[in-house]
């Protein structure tokens, strides 16, 4: 997990990511988004390959990039679970306030 959040830790992977989560792209293609060189890109698509995060095919002398909707998923849980606790804490803490009032009322 440590890996796949460094990845997407970077502004420019996360817009490569959003791009090739509809559909496969030629990395030339996704190059063209951005305004920086092609071997910026190549190396912001290594990263996210080794991340495990993107696929890579080979297409004759092209190569194809697609996002891995699985290892997105497992990013999704692993950061909605913070989410989880922090819902579970607040209702724990309300909870707990709507018994002291209770306990309150009943002694006035």
């Amino acid at each position: 997990m440590e890996t796949i959040l460094r990845a997407i830790a970077e502004p420019t992977r996360r817009d490569i990511l959003r791009l090739v989560i509809a559909r496969e792209m030629a990395s030339g293609e996704i190059a063209s988004h951005f305004p920086v060189t092609r071997p910026a890109i190549s190396q912001h698509l290594r990263v996210l390959v080794d991340a495990k995060l993107v696929s890579v095919r080979q297409q004759g002398t092209r190569r194809l990039y697609r996002a891995r909707p699985e290892a997105l998923a497992e990013v999704r849980q692993y950061l909605e679970s913070f989410w989880q606790e922090g819902l579970q804490r607040l209702a724990q803490v309300a909870e707990a306030e709507e018994r002291s009032k209770d306990v309150a009322a009943r002694r006035n």
